[in-house]
């Protein structure tokens, strides 16, 4: 009876890779924050310029103004992109028998969540604010929660999609959707005006460097990753 090749082990070199990109977004999120907290005054103008330029547009063109509303709330809401990130896992673990691949990006994402959160309570940093806002949001502003948490999920399902050997077409359809989902996502909150640029940053650092922490941690098969097909 023929039985399947065993895949070859994970390759050090590559937990070596992902160890060195943690510790430079690490450092590079640790920055931002320090920056935000003590508010350094080249980037609170910066993050002035950009936000009042770009709310004047989105005054002006209420037609764009409405798309990313939509976008914003209904397509890449931090919500949906869970239940996304959860749908598409548990699709993963049946078609590929990886049952891993349902309780990581599950407890990822909970634990970005979290972070998030924290961060948020202890920064306690305002929204801009506006005489004619085109658009309102609660809480603190830094990090952007839709930023992160779009990161992370774009970041775990690619990651998903890589270690279990997607094709060639479907894995580059993926990286061009979470690709305008991260920054779109991004986009939006500035051109809505409830984010600092700096927010929206601070939420892609913040989501790229939980998944560098998950991807050193992943509890994988015991076989090495498969390159996209």
């Amino acid at each position: 009876m023929r039985h399947p090749p065993v895949p070859a082990p994970p390759r050090p070199p590559a937990r070596r890779t992902a160890a060195l990109v943690a510790a430079g977004l690490a450092v590079c999120s640790a920055l931002l924050l320090v920056l935000v907290v003590i508010r350094w005054a080249p980037l609170l103008a910066l993050d002035g310029v950009v936000s009042r330029t770009v709310h004047r547009w989105a005054v002006r063109e209420p037609g764009v103004t409405h798309a990313a509303r939509i976008l914003t709330d209904w397509v890449w809401d931090p919500l949906t992109l869970r239940l996304v990130c959860a749908a598409t896992a548990l699709w993963l673990a049946r078609r590929r028998g990886a049952w891993w691949a349902v309780l990581w990006p599950a407890v990822t994402c909970a634990l970005a969540a979290l972070v998030q959160q924290l961060l948020k309570a202890a920064v306690g940093r305002g929204r801009p604010r506006w005489p004619d806002p085109v658009d309102s949001a609660h809480y603190a502003a830094f990090p952007s929660g839709h930023a992160m948490t779009a990161t992370v999920v774009c970041g775990l399902l690619l990651w998903l999609l890589y270690r279990l050997g997607a094709g060639r077409v479907l894995w580059r359809t993926a990286v061009t959707v979470a690709a305008v989902s991260v920054v779109g996502v991004g986009l939006t909150r500035v051109w809505l005006g409830v984010h600092w640029p700096s927010d929206v940053l601070g939420g892609w650092l913040l989501g790229a460097l939980v998944v560098a922490l998950a991807v050193l941690v992943h509890p994988g098969p015991r076989g090495g990753h498969t390159a996209p097909r």
